[in-house]
């Protein structure tokens, strides 16, 4: 795999592969193996959720030790997360919703922000600020799919990752929409499939993930 750039965009985010996966992890023991599982199936843009004590020292366990990965930090809420997630060596940012803040901040460290919306207010105020390429949470109680096609004709300059209830099941028929770039979500790297370090099984979720294609409409 070519290594993305730095610094990077959200378009580099988005566009490497059809899912993010969404991870939680509450021991810095399983970043590093889980990190190589997740590339080795083919998916390198890891978002490791800052919901756990342990997330900042397994972002930069997977920055020192997996340079094939692109770690960046998710539930970022303020520009205090931000700056962590940096000195921690991530790429790049997710948040759950946006304020101005949050942008300046990413910007002055030099890290992609997916700004969260679930608003046509909200896309608004992350375009005001130069954000098109957005996080759509939570995506399914949100409106899910046909809240974005609808999204489509006042905001066709804008791209989604729509994230929160998405699963296999679903989620080709978010890709199949011309303003979906990727999907986020968790069930690349379940809870029991980390604690009992089956990395041979998130790799296989990570390479079913990395084959996902569009369904038809």
């Amino acid at each position: 795999m070519v290594r993305p750039p730095f610094p990077l965009t959200a378009a580099d985010v988005v566009d490497d592969a059809p899912v993010i996966p969404v991870i939680v992890l509450e021991e810095v023991a399983r970043a590093v193996p889980m990190a190589r599982a997740l590339v080795a199936g083919g998916i390198r843009m890891l978002e490791v959720t800052l919901r756990t004590p342990a997330a900042l020292e397994c972002i930069r366990a997977i920055a020192r030790e997996v340079p094939e990965a692109v770690v960046g930090a998710g539930t970022a809420r303020r520009s205090a997360d931000v700056q962590a997630a940096a000195r921690a060596g991530a790429r790049f940012i997710v948040s759950p919703g946006y304020h101005p803040e949050l942008g300046r901040a990413c910007r002055g460290e030099g890290l992609a922000l997916l700004p969260g919306v679930a608003t046509a207010s909200e896309i608004m105020a992350a375009g005001e600020d130069g954000f098109e390429v957005l996080k759509f949470f939570p995506a399914s109680a949100a409106g899910g799919a046909a809240l974005l096609q609808a999204w489509s004709g006042p905001f066709g300059d804008v791209r989604f990752c729509p994230t929160g209830g998405i699963h296999p099941g679903n989620a080709g028929q978010y890709l199949a929409l011309p303003n979906v770039a990727c999907v986020g979500g968790s069930w690349l790297t379940p809870a029991r499939a980390l604690a009992q370090g089956d990395w041979p099984a998130i790799e296989a979720l990570a390479r079913e993930a990395a084959a996902l294609r569009p369904q038809p409409r």
